[in-house]
């Protein structure tokens, strides 16, 4: 099914699957999903720079990363457990933060923070959060990154359904997806089915 979107990429890595199937499950312990989250997040962040370029030193016998460097973008509140497993893997990364909340009712977008580095069209970024379920989380973070003329953006997630998937790339063709998974649908609440729970609660042990 990932095939449809050129843009998409789903991570197949045995460990990616067997990490996410724990994740999955009901009775995996808030502590144990943390955990999981950030080893996975880690995994996908290997993935999500994979294109990113190289210079040689300059006695031209070693390659080392070139350009401005990473910005890691979190979607509050949950994304927060995918950006502390890339810190892990890029600790210069520059961090940024949006606050959006889904109106339970309309199922659109509503920011209510935003903290960025203020030199962002010099930096390529890595938009996190661990689901993409309608997609208008995910626009609306990627309009005001747009807005402010990030270099690049890539939307990491764990789980994406293919209404997120082809909400976000009607939107953006240009802005690569790097998932877990691609899960079957949403159902009537805008939830992802079968999905892994609401990864906020799940994560920070709340209802």
């Amino acid at each position: 099914m990932q095939q449809q979107w050129t843009s998409l990429t789903v991570v197949e890595h045995p460990l990616v699957q067997h990490k996410l199937s724990l994740m999955r499950d009901r009775n995996t312990s808030t502590a144990e999903f943390r955990r999981l989250l950030r080893e996975i997040s880690l995994l996908l962040a290997y993935e999500a720079t994979r294109d990113l370029p190289l210079a040689m030193t300059e006695s031209g016998s070693f390659p080392l990363l070139a350009g401005k460097k990473l910005c890691l973008v979190s979607i509050l509140r949950a994304g927060g457990g995918i950006l502390d497993g890339m810190l892990d893997l890029l600790p210069l990364a520059r961090v940024g933060h949006i606050g959006i909340y889904r109106d339970p009712q309309t199922l659109q977008a509503v920011e209510y923070y935003l903290k960025l580095p203020e030199d962002l069209a010099e930096r390529d970024v890595i938009l996190v959060d661990p689901m993409l379920a309608t997609g208008n989380s995910a626009v609306a973070a990627i309009s005001r990154l747009k807005e402010l003329a990030a270099r690049s953006i890539k939307f990491v997630c764990v789980v994406a359904v293919p209404e997120g998937v082809a909400k976000v790339t009607s939107v953006f063709p240009d802005v690569s997806i790097v998932a877990a998974a691609l899960d079957r649908c949403l159902d009537a609440h805008g939830y992802i089915l079968p999905g892994l729970g609401d990864a906020g609660d799940r994560l920070f042990g709340t209802k």
